[in-house]
């Protein structure tokens, strides 16, 4: 990591989480899918601990990350007067 621009050590951080969220769109079997979220949780916890990002930072990433692979995070919910009422 030492001969890397933070700049480089983010965009690797984004290709391992795009691949991760991807296998997970994709249903892919349980030991391949934690292998890849092990991969980013150790990059990442190794750019913290490193002092390169803080935890601002990743959560800004990961955030963008996701939300280019499966929309906004948010969305209007229409409460339904059936649960409402039990």
């Amino acid at each position: 990591m030492a001969n890397q621009s933070k700049a480089e050590l983010l965009n690797t951080l984004r290709v391992l989480l795009r691949e991760a969220l991807t296998l997970r769109a994709e249903g892919a079997a349980h030991p391949r899918l934690t292998r890849a979220s092990g991969a980013v949780d150790g990059y990442m916890r190794a750019l913290l601990d490193a002092g390169i990002v803080d935890q601002k930072e990743l959560l800004s990433v990961v955030a963008a990350e996701r939300a280019a692979s499966f929309g906004a995070a948010t969305a209007t919910v229409v409460p339904d007067p059936a649960f409402l009422a039990a």
